[in-house]
């Protein structure tokens, strides 16, 4: 089910002289090779998007969308074979996989609304003068998505910049290239004109460095961790070049005493661990009122030490493995160090079976304020409890980080929830539920998790420039 690896530029698809394995992480065995381009290919790639950018800019926004709707059907068609490709590469049990498909097509299918409605607006003027502000595309993308999620994060950047007639250049991660790969076939297959969607592999900051340069391309967009995307940031700065970052998060949840205890619990637990934790906006800091801290943390640990822990293809497997063998050593010295400082680590903490890079679900209980995993995201499935006097206690340790891009809040009491949207600083605040996003809805972070906004109404705004065009019937 694992599909033939290639570059994809130009509307053809093409090997290289260089690549490199891509590995199963629950089995660690090679299960392809992914060409890596040249430097000839990415020019290749820059003249083939600048040429798609010149037709797409021209096409009628009903003909792009009905392009990307049937790619989306074509995803939701193939989503077994999909999923499987997904699983393979990842990690992730198939079921996520599959909930995957679904959601990287829901992105397109809203981008391709959101085609038809690239609105501008008439302001009142005085006789013989017209002001009309006019959206236009903004020109070429280069995009770089991350590994955790291998359809959905490129069909978010995909989606934006087709529905609001961008050509694109993506780099996807090299770790898991099979859903981006799966994305650009689907295109492909819905009649996209060549260009306008090229898909590169190779040496991430080679490829990022030579493409942010280039005069054609006019936005930087980019997910991953905030050390890389403030990188990108300053190199795009010297060429004035616009940028969509998301970056990293490091997620608080705060439980207030009004809540049911048992079902936010259980809730923390079972969405901890999806992914295994390798999540942006996965809840990791859990600060509990000490009324309930108890029975909240039987919980959460009882669940967790539950989880099935397994290779994705097995129907009972809750939890894969870590996507990379980088993740296991990361994770271990967060572990320790966090031991080392006087937390009690309440159930894992090491890594599971000897074959594959597994971590173990893991709760740690009373972690200090010293601890580095308080302020550093263990992007794996690492969960910190600690427990709080106050509504104002849990909102100071909620934007006691750097970061700002998801938040969670468990309660029932009117006045809380006011002061939870009005005081914790993030881009995605959820009440009584651990989902921060749906395809209608913008997502974003604050603070060092990045700016600009994907999906929603908001969604193609950094994909367009704004005109102001003021026509006068006679020269002043």
């Amino acid at each position: 089910m694992y599909p033939d690896l290639n570059l994809f530029i130009a509307g053809t698809w093409r090997k290289t002289s260089q690549d490199l394995a891509v590995v199963n992480p629950a089995t660690e065995e090679e299960i392809g090779r992914l060409p890596c381009a040249a430097r000839s290919d990415l020019d290749d790639a820059l003249a083939a998007a600048r040429e798609g950018f010149r037709i797409w800019r021209r096409t009628s926004p009903r003909e792009r969308s009905d392009t990307i709707l049937r790619a989306a059907r074509l995803m939701r068609e193939r989503q077994e074979e999909i999923a499987q490709s997904i699983t393979l590469e990842h990690g992730k049990p198939l079921r996520q996989a599959r909930l995957e498909v679904i959601r990287g097509a829901e992105f397109f299918e809203w981008d391709a609304g959101e085609a038809m409605r690239t609105y501008g607006r008439i302001i009142p003027a005085a006789p013989g003068h017209k002001f009309a502000v006019h959206h236009q595309p903004i020109g070429v993308v280069a995009a770089f998505s991350p590994w955790n999620f291998p359809m959905s994060q490129p069909a978010r950047k995909i989606g934006g910049a087709l529905a609001a007639g961008c050509s694109i250049i993506l780099k996807a991660a090299e770790e898991t290239p099979a859903g981006a790969i799966h994305i650009a076939r689907a295109f492909q297959d819905a009649g996209l004109p060549p260009g306008v969607l090229n898909l590169v592999f190779g040496d991430p900051a080679e490829i990022s460095s030579y493409l942010i340069a280039q005069d054609a391309v006019r936005l930087v967009a980019f997910t991953g961790s905030t050390a890389v995307g403030q990188h990108l940031t300053t190199v795009a700065s010297g060429h004035m070049t616009p940028v969509l970052m998301e970056l990293g998060g490091h997620a608080p949840v705060i439980v207030c005493e009004d809540t049911d205890v048992e079902a936010a619990a259980l809730s923390g637990a079972v969405r901890k661990m999806r992914n295994a934790g390798q999540v942006c906006t996965s809840p990791t800091r859990f600060f509990v009122h000490e009324a309930i801290f108890d029975d909240f943390s039987k919980t959460f640990v009882k669940r967790a030490r539950e989880t099935i822990v397994g290779n994705g293809l097995d129907d009972a497997t809750e939890m894969g493995p870590c996507a990379n063998h980088r993740r296991v050593p990361v994770l271990t010295a967060l572990v320790d160090d966090a031991r080392a400082k006087g937390a009690t680590v309440a159930t894992g903490g090491a890594r599971h079976g000897e074959t594959g890079y597994f971590f173990q679900p893991t709760v740690l209980l009373n972690v200090p304020d010293t601890a580095r995993i308080m302020q550093e995201e263990p992007f794996g499935p690492i969960a910190v409890l600690n427990p709080v006097k106050t509504l104002d206690h849990a909102i100071e340790q909620a934007n006691s980080v750097p970061y700002g891009l998801a938040g969670y809040a468990f309660t029932n009491r009117a006045d809380y929830i006011d002061r939870l949207i009005d005081e914790v600083a993030v881009g995605n605040l959820s009440i009584n539920t651990l989902e921060a996003s749906m395809p209608e809805t913008p997502f974003g972070g604050v603070k060092s998790s990045g700016y600009g906004r994907e999906g929603g109404a908001e969604g193609l705004d950094n994909y367009m420039t704004i005109k102001n065009v003021w026509h006068s019937a006679r020269i002043d």
